[in-house]
């Protein structure tokens, strides 16, 4: 998670909502690691974890990522739990929670739908005041 938290932290220091994702293999080796860059690159789907995970996926010359595991410091949005499940990872552990726009443990529960291909090993709040502190010093320091 560690890895996460400095991705986000690099994130916010470029201007985009500081949240990070890692992409860590069966060997426990880093796979990718990836911020959001939806500002940079003028696309609302550039999230960490979607970018984390195509990297990992591209990396490996492969489309699914069954052995795993995707850290990343908010909970996961909708349409990157759908991508989670996709790419088939593994384990997802996450940070923050996020009850307005999360959409594994909130809002549209990916994992609980019937249309769900696959739902990972889900662990959630690891370092999460550390990460939700990022979130609030951000949005706070937008705000003033």
């Amino acid at each position: 998670m560690q890895i996460a938290l400095d991705e986000a932290r690099l994130a916010a220091a470029r201007g985009e909502v500081p949240v990070g994702a890692v992409v860590i293999g069966p060997d426990g080796a880093v796979l990718a690691r990836a911020g959001n860059a939806v500002e940079a690159a003028h696309d609302a789907a550039g999230h960490a974890e979607l970018l984390a995970l195509r990297a990992a996926a591209a990396a490996r010359g492969e489309a699914r990522l069954p052995d795993c595991d995707l850290f990343v410091t908010l909970e996961p949005c909708p349409m990157c739990a759908q991508a989670i499940s996709f790419f088939r990872i593994r384990r997802l552990v996450f940070g923050a929670y996020d009850p307005k726009g999360g959409g594994v443990e909130h809002g549209a529960r990916v994992f609980d739908a019937p249309s769900c291909h696959h739902c990972p090993e889900i662990v959630g709040g690891v370092r999460e005041s550390e990460a939700a502190a990022l979130l609030r010093e951000f949005f706070a320091a937008r705000r003033r």
